[in-house]
């Protein structure tokens, strides 16, 4: 499975900015798909987790209300909306799918490059 993440930028804070996924190969194994994120310094983080089938959602306390994953199967591709954006949001993003639940990193096995998400204060 190859996962492409982009949708990155700059933005204020209180803005908004929509990440993308897509997954390619051998995508027919995918329980679950993740969005994960690490900030300078700091370790990777799950944002929040999606099940491929059923669409049941998981979110982190810190983005939880103003983050929504979502996906669409036809196009194997996974969504991040993140609204109401605050500066400590300012990290890489990173998508991630398993074929089993899970919310840890070691819970994934296929991971996309990451992509830049800085919002300024």
């Amino acid at each position: 499975v190859q996962l492409q993440a982009f949708g990155g930028g700059l933005v204020q804070a209180g803005g908004s900015l929509r990440l993308s996924c897509v997954a390619s190969g051998r995508t027919f194994s995918t329980y679950v798909m993740g969005w994960f994120r690490q900030a300078p310094g700091k370790e990777r983080e799950i944002v929040g987790a999606i099940l491929w089938t059923g669409g049941t959602t998981y979110y982190s306390a810190s983005v939880k209300g103003r983050f929504t994953i979502s996906r669409d199967n036809a196009k194997n591709t996974m969504y991040l909306q993140m609204n109401s954006l605050k500066p400590e949001d300012t990290a890489v993003y990173y998508c991630a799918s398993s074929n089993k639940w899970g919310i840890n990193i070691n819970d994934y096995t296929y991971w996309g490059q990451g992509t830049q998400v800085t919002v300024s204060s």
